[in-house]
């Protein structure tokens, strides 16, 4: 998969994107990320980007020219341009599986107040936001969105079962997980985790994973859960 992030701070990837899976992804060629800085698309000796908004108000628009030419140099036939932005839909692990589909992705980061128009409505195919706050500009999303999409890609992980059984995979939060040892300070490992009874087990992890949705996310519950007497 490659995906090209346009940028105005293409230092804030330096590290975070170089660690881990996205690192080790990258090493063994099964993400082809490349970080570009939006004013390498400029043509003046101030190398703008921005510029007040028509009809007055506060802060500076990122202006059109620059963003066109970039997506025009960088766009191929089958590339899928996100914004990162706060009035996008909000971010999702079924919008990451939805991404990792596409064998191209281009991010482009907002900054200062955000897009002109244009930009939304001629070369946007979506518009993402990872939460309903507001950050200096779209890295820190784009990582995110980076991050949450390589781990799906085939071979990333090691072991693919691993991003289908976890949080927001099957709708709900991720049952609790144990280790060694079995009673740590008198603090117990669940019986049925030591019993070797497979379905049993299963059986406890999907009601522990209703149970921890409805207690801490209840938005994501659609039926109510039904007592285990029943």
């Amino acid at each position: 998969m490659r995906i090209d992030v346009l940028t105005l701070f293409p230092g804030m990837f330096s590290g975070p994107l170089d660690e881990s899976i996205v690192g080790r992804a990258r090493t063994q060629g099964l993400l082809d990320l490349r970080i570009v800085n939006l004013r390498d698309y400029t043509h003046d000796r101030h190398k703008t980007v921005d510029d007040k908004p028509f009809g007055g108000g506060p802060g500076m628009l990122l202006k059109p020219e620059p963003i066109f030419e970039a997506v025009e140099n960088l766009r191929r036939e089958k590339t899928r341009v996100v914004l990162l932005a706060p009035s996008g839909r909000s971010f999702t692990q079924a919008i990451a599986r939805e991404l990792v589909e596409h064998e191209d992705l281009l991010l482009i980061c907002g900054s200062y107040e955000g897009f002109d128009e244009r930009v939304r409505e001629n070369l946007a195919d979506d518009e993402l936001s990872i939460g309903d706050y507001v950050l200096t500009n779209g890295a820190l999303p784009a990582m995110v969105v980076i991050d949450a999409v390589t781990r799906l890609l085939p071979g990333v992980l090691g072991d693919d079962e691993s991003s289908r059984d976890e949080s927001f995979s099957h709708g709900f939060l991720e049952y609790p997980h144990y280790t060694r040892p079995a009673d740590f300070r008198g603090m117990k490992v669940p019986e049925v985790l030591l019993s070797g009874n497979h379905a049993e087990i299963a059986k406890w992890r999907r009601e522990q994973a209703r149970v921890r949705t409805e207690e801490r996310r209840p938005d994501l519950i659609k039926e109510p859960i039904k007592s285990s007497s029943n």
